[in-house]
């Protein structure tokens, strides 16, 4: 049995492992979810002048997505720059001009819409990253994971230097 100094010193060194990969793991990952790592804030969804007639015809308009993300707390600023009226869940938005909707709640919603051919469009609403969360990630990824490899170095034999 070695000495408890390398056995804490193997523990020491899995640990970092392991937070070190956690990281790594963390962070890749938060890069496909960078849309979701800021403050809340207004967010404009311009309907264009036309798109009722697109819609008539079954073309989706160019520049209006057919879902949305957004963070907890962001207001969907909704402006009507078309000649028909045009709804989109509760809001009610009137040729010419603009509506508001707070999303205070973390939920996918799919809402009744007359601005897309499909007559719905989605809105998901998460919770903002923050520094905070990124750190839990990378704690409850790093240990366990630094504990398994502590364990594992334990359990394998070392490797004696032959005596010449």
């Amino acid at each position: 049995m070695p000495p408890v100094r390398i056995i804490f010193k193997r523990i020491a060194i899995s640990l970092l492992i392991g937070l070190v990969i956690g990281a790594l793991i963390n962070e890749i990952t938060f890069m496909f979810l960078r849309e979701t790592a800021r403050p809340p804030q207004v967010v404009e969804l311009v309907i264009p002048s036309g798109t009722a007639e697109r819609v008539a015809h079954g073309e989706t308009p160019p520049t209006i997505p057919s879902s949305m993300t957004f963070v907890l707390g962001d207001t969907l600023l909704v402006k009507n720059e078309d000649k028909a009226d045009h709804e989109l869940g509760p809001l009610w938005i009137p040729a010419g001009t603009s509506a508001s909707l707070l999303l205070d709640s973390v939920e996918s919603y799919a809402y009744n819409c007359s601005f897309q051919p499909e007559k719905y469009f989605g809105l998901d609403v998460r919770e903002s990253l923050t520094i905070g969360t990124r750190l839990y990630g990378i704690l409850y990824s790093g240990l366990p994971l630094g504990g398994l490899i502590a364990l594992y170095s334990l359990i394998m034999p070392a490797k004696r230097k032959e005596e010449k």
